[in-house]
Order: C-alpha cells, then structure tokens, then sequence
C-alpha cells in the first residue's frame, strides 16, 4: 500500500509541477493559485512557481524513498521528511481552505488533502 500511495502522490506532485510550469510561464490560470489575486501571475510568483517544481521534485523523491520504491537517501531523511511533507500537506489543506480565491479553494483544497492522506500511508509504513 505505501509503494502505491507514494506513486499516486508522485503523480499527483507532477501535475502540479506541470500546472506551476504553466503559471510560471505566464499561462491565465492565477485564480487557482497564489491566493488567486493575479490572473497572469507577477514575475515574484512566477519565479515562486518555479521554485515549487523544484520542492515538488523533492518532495517526490523522498515519498518514492521512504515506500523503497528508490533508495537515494538515508532512511532518517526520507522518515523525518516524510512526516514532515505530512505537515506541510496538512497546512496546505488550511492554507488553500481560507484561500480568498473560490477556484482555489475547490482544487487545491482537495488536492493537499489526498496529498496529505497519501504520504501519511507512506509515513505510518
């Protein structure tokens, strides 16, 4: 179950990284995200977004990790991180939840929480 669970929110971690690379590139999606105040995103928040696909990388390598689907790093980075992304997921699910922007609050809202349940499997394993 934790191999699965980390390979969905790898897929899910992708998507994203795809949906942030639109946003940094001036795609007319910013209600989703950002607090949804820009409809072309500022050059400050593109380059936020830029720098999310990078953490998204991450994120992705220490889920994959801590399930044994890859082995690049200590098994204590990979637990703490993983428990630590649960946290971030978890803040996300508030964060994007008090979003003023509607949109952002329908997608993201739902989509930090599968994320958040996701890596918890991973973590309890």
């Amino acid at each position: 179950m934790p191999i699965i669970a980390a390979v969905v929110a790898t897929a899910i971690l992708a998507a994203l990284a795809v949906f942030q690379g639109m946003l940094a590139a001036g795609a007319p999606i910013g209600r989703f995200a950002w607090g949804g105040a820009h409809t072309r995103l500022p050059t400050a928040l593109r380059i936020g977004s830029a720098v999310s696909i990078m953490l998204y990388a991450l994120f992705a390598v220490v889920l994959l990790d801590r399930a044994s689907v890859i082995s690049v790093l200590p098994d204590a980075v990979s637990v703490v991180g993983t428990w630590v992304l649960f946290g971030y997921f978890v803040i996300g699910v508030g964060m994007n939840g008090i979003s003023r922007s509607r949109p952002e609050r329908l997608t993201m809202t739902p989509c930090c929480l599968v994320l958040a349940v996701l890596t918890l499997i991973v973590a309890l394993a």
